[in-house]
């Protein structure tokens, strides 16, 4: 069962306003968030035997292909793309889910694995009927693109990896401090289900002094709307996934877009990953990990998706992959 909120889709030509609109301190309705913010609208879908959650769906060209956009950490579908829709809707069909735990996504006692996130993503393909499906993973949904065409290969004709990787978090030590940090919150939080107002109070959404923007008091909504006990288990989930040694078997057209400025996943992490993929093709892009609010992200990650599409309508006997020189991405 699908619920469409207020009835409408977002075309492509809409922008995203980050200037005018509603400044008074209410919540941000649906409505607002697509005639002042330009988001799409978003529909509520119950996924039978997994749970209630919600997406964005842009329609694109006649005949054009769909990509599913997978968030980061502590995002939001709308939270992570806002400044991608209109490139992507040029070109493709849109669908971007919120995932488990969070902003609108899945809510669950069980605790959270990137494997139930591949799988929710599975059942929401088969029930659109949009499948096969170029699967773009930002960050955390990096590593749930990935488990999707392990777990369900029919249903990915290709793969989009941004600011991501095959090894997230590298070296033992560095995942049992991180692993370790975030145990330690996600305990209480099992039991308290909600983060403290005072770590929430913590997050910076606004400049210190002054009065939020519309866009900002959006994302502030949708961080609140987080179930912050199974966005914790994410973190733990993200800093031991490793899929190092099946990813070497991926065999559908892959673009590792490399943000070479990132300082939450190693750039050079990010090129090994499209060494480790025989059918992976490198896109450099010289931002930091926030690159989603760049203006840049929207073309760039589109030129990203465009480079997979290319190799899936190409004859399997052409190779137009790209050599990976890991000297583009050294750190500075």
């Amino acid at each position: 069962m699908v619920e469409q909120l207020n009835g409408r889709s977002h075309g492509a030509g809409n922008t995203v306003s980050r200037a005018g609109g509603v400044d008074d301190d209410r919540p941000i309705d649906e409505a607002e968030e697509h005639n002042v913010l330009g988001l799409p609208w978003g529909e509520r879908i119950e996924l039978p035997g997994r749970g209630k959650t919600f997406f964005r769906r842009v329609e694109g060209p006649p005949g054009a292909p769909t990509v599913l956009l997978l968030h980061g950490w502590v995002a939001s579908g709308g939270m992570n793309y806002f400044n991608a829709f209109d490139d992507l809707s040029k070109h493709f069909n849109i669908v971007a889910p919120d995932m488990r735990g969070h902003g609108r996504g899945i809510r669950s006692w069980r605790r959270f694995r990137l494997t139930d996130c591949a799988d929710d993503a599975a059942a929401l393909i088969e029930h659109l009927g949009c499948g096969p499906v170029i699967a773009v993973g930002y960050s955390m949904g990096g590593p749930v693109a990935q488990l999707l065409w392990k777990r369900h290969p029919e249903l990915v004709s290709g793969l989009v990896l941004a600011a991501t990787g095959s090894w997230l978090v590298p070296g033992l030590r560095q995942q049992i401090v991180l692993v370790g940090a975030v145990s330690a919150v996600a305990g209480p939080l099992r039991l308290t289900w909600g983060l403290p107002k005072s770590v929430r109070k913590r997050i910076p959404i606004a400049p210190s002094g002054s009065r939020p923007s519309t866009m900002q008091r959006w994302a502030s909504e949708e961080m609140r709307r987080h179930d912050w006990r199974m966005v914790t288990e994410a973190g733990m989930a993200v800093a031991t996934f490793d899929s190092r040694r099946w990813i070497r078997h991926c065999d559908v057209p892959t673009t590792v877009l490399v943000t070479t400025r990132d300082r939450a996943v190693s750039p050079l992490e990010q090129a090994r990953t499209a060494l480790l993929i025989p059918t992976a093709e490198f896109v450099r892009y010289d931002e930091g990990h926030l690159a989603p609010a760049m203006v840049s992200f929207g073309p760039k990650l589109t030129e990203a998706c465009l480079h997979t599409a290319k190799r899936i309508s190409a004859p399997s006997s052409a190779d137009t992959t790209e050599p990976v020189d890991l000297w583009l991405v050294e750190s500075d």
